[in-house]
């Protein structure tokens, strides 16, 4: 980040469920390590689980250290981790505004009339609508274009302020 940029962090509403799988993780762990006979079956267990323990600490840790980004300017760069990031020009949008919904899906949801929902723990906080489609690329890499996006935002009111207050001169 840079001096002046608005951090907008997203990761309240999956951090209890993140830490959650992470101890049940840890439980089968070492339930497998007490009910598996075979060494062999229990050492591939052991690495399976233990990397997808590390896997999941990976993706909220990468989820707290890259929160979105309102920058002086009025750019607003949206992000999950290191799966998503759209950077939206200033120019490009047309109304910001508070609005809580719980849309159902992945993710990356893109609706047929191009609305994309980045979905953090089953709701959205923050609409922004374009003046444009802009182009993004989804986790797998798809390409794609939205003309409204709603995200997550943990203290959504701030980054709609960040975002309607004009840029110093």
């Amino acid at each position: 980040m840079r001096p002046g940029d608005h951090a907008a962090p997203y990761t309240g509403p999956q951090t209890a469920m993140m830490y959650g799988l992470v101890f049940v993780s840890l439980i089968e762990t070492v339930a497998l390590a007490v009910l598996i006979p075979w060494p062999a079956v229990h050492r591939v267990v052991l690495v399976l689980d233990v990397y997808g323990v590390l896997l999941m600490l990976a993706l909220h840790a990468a989820c707290v250290t890259r929160p979105h980004v309102v920058r002086p300017d009025g750019t607003l760069r949206i992000r999950y981790g290191a799966l998503f990031d759209l950077t939206v020009p200033p120019d490009a949008v047309a109304s910001v505004r508070v609005d809580r919904r719980y849309p159902e899906g992945r993710l990356v949801t893109l609706s047929e009339d191009g609305v994309l929902d980045l979905i953090v723990g089953s709701q959205t906080t923050v609409t922004v609508e374009l003046t444009r489609p802009l182009a993004f690329r989804r986790p797998l890499g798809a390409r794609a274009e939205a003309r409204v996006v709603r995200f997550h935002a943990d203290e959504p009111r701030a980054l709609v302020a960040a975002l309607r207050q004009p840029a110093p001169p």
